[in-house]
């Protein structure tokens, strides 16, 4: 059976910063549920951050894959630099991934960690800019394709191109 790695609080987990879940009621997640596939992970939790915790945007300009290559950093609005939790937080999705045999992700958009097209632009005025979060720039250098969860029919096409 292929396995899903998805975000934990698209799957009801209360792991976003403000301490809130973003839970998905999409039906075909919801039978990927039923079926076993799905493997829920919250990079920046597991990366080390607490929860609740200050919202982080990657800084203006930049992207999650500038952020792994130590180009750019992930900030608090305070300026505090959180950047390392991300990366950790990354390889350890990665990780879970690899273990749990996961043949695509499905993590939520605009996320610094998950966006997989579009993350917050760094200015915390609720604006997002074209890019890759941290966890999605990495598993997608990997070979792991990543669908947010705007896009779980293009996921269930690709599973399904897998086998055909």
């Amino acid at each position: 059976m292929d396995r899903i790695l998805v975000s934990a609080c698209l799957l009801g987990s209360r792991v976003r910063y403000d301490g809130r879940a973003k839970t998905s009621d999409d039906a075909q997640l919801a039978a990927w549920r039923a079926e076993g596939r799905l493997v829920s992970f919250c990079p920046e939790v597991s990366g080390g951050l607490p929860i609740p915790r200050p919202p982080a945007e990657i800084e203006p300009g930049a992207d999650g894959l500038a952020v792994l290559d130590g180009k750019a950093r992930v900030l608090t609005p305070t300026g505090d630099n959180v950047s390392q939790y991300f990366i950790i937080g990354a390889y350890r999705a990665l990780d879970a991934a690899r273990a749990a045999n996961a043949v695509l992700a499905i993590l939520k958009e605009s996320s610094p960690s998950c966006g997989s097209l579009h993350h917050y632009d760094g200015t915390f005025t609720g604006h997002t800019t074209p890019g890759e979060g941290v966890t999605t720039a990495l598993l997608t250098r990997e070979g792991i394709p990543v669908f947010s969860e705007d896009h779980i029919p293009d996921a269930a096409t690709y599973l399904a191109t897998l086998h055909s």
